[in-house]
């Protein structure tokens, strides 16, 4: 049953997402004390929080489901490869980037070659301004290749962190290899537009950008964009730089406050990644604390 719904977000879709959802839950309910069904179906709730599947109240209540679910199921099978993936997961979609380090280091010593636990650690490592280590555990992730199905998330996750370190070119094929083997996620579509904007090939960036808000309509700079919560400062002004090329082929922005040390960034270096000058947009980041 768990590889039937994995199976099914092979090529992920809001659609997929329901039907793999539907699969587990009535699973569980047949089989309620299943703990790898339970850590599955908190898993599969992630991505939909993550992937902003769910109305507000709803992402709220599978937050919560989920954590129930894993803390039960870390209680009772603390060295299940299935749980400890799902944990690892919950940790980093909640923002404890930490703790998620930590919970996905120990999977990985059960399962070295886990290519989904691997993105996770680089997605915590890219949110705690740790660039360099992030990427080398994304490529890590690729050469493992494995599992398949989840072969998207680390080429989304390497392009995403070379656009981070300015670095346009290079996050190209990462992210078309990405969409080519999951077309359905609109956020990609974002982050490959901003990569066209940043090359000087705005015709490219707006065909992408249509293609994103087609499949997230209602998408703005704002829900787009991942949770600023625990985030290193350097990752969030990072992201805000990244957001500018988002703006320039068509995505929305939402009315939110920008934290001081992100407008400074933005006057200081307004064409160029804030990841170039880390030594002093953390000395703006500490004067401004």
């Amino acid at each position: 049953m768990v590889e039937q719904a994995s199976a099914l977000l092979n090529q992920t879709n809001r659609e997929r997402f329901a039907a793999a959802q539907a699969m587990l839950e009535k699973a569980l309910a047949e089989d309620p004390d299943n703990v790898d069904l339970g850590a599955a179906l908190a898993a599969l709730q992630l991505r939909g929080i993550q992937m902003v599947w769910y109305t507000p109240e709803q992402s709220a209540a599978a937050e919560n489901k989920a954590r129930a679910t894993l803390e039960r199921a870390t209680r009772a099978r603390p060295d299940s490869v299935p749980v400890g993936e799902a944990y690892c997961r919950f940790l980093n979609a909640t923002n404890y980037f930490v703790e998620s380090l930590v919970a996905c280091a120990r999977t990985l010593s059960f399962d070295p070659w886990n290519g989904l636990v691997l993105y996770h650690i680089g997605l915590a490592r890219v949110q705690l301004a740790r660039f360099e280590e992030a990427l080398a555990t994304f490529r890590l992730a690729d050469r493992y290749d494995t599992p398949q199905v989840s072969r998207w998330t680390w080429l989304l996750g390497a392009g995403m962190t070379l656009m981070l370190m300015d670095r346009s070119e290079e996050a190209l094929p990462w992210l078309q290899r990405s969409l080519a083997i999951t077309p359905g996620s609109g956020r990609t579509y974002m982050l490959l537009s901003a990569v066209y904007e940043q090359l000087g090939r705005p015709d490219e960036a707006r065909t992408a950008m249509a293609k994103g808000i087609a499949l997230r309509p209602g998408s703005n700079l704002s829900n787009t964009a991942l949770p600023p919560k625990n985030a290193s400062p350097i990752f969030i002004a990072a992201s805000e730089w990244i957001g500018g090329r988002i703006l320039r082929p068509g995505c929305r922005n939402a009315d939110r406050p920008r934290p001081v040390y992100v407008r400074q960034v933005s006057r200081l270096w307004p064409m160029r990644a804030p990841h170039a000058h880390y030594r002093t947009l953390k000395s703006v980041w500490l004067s401004a604390s």
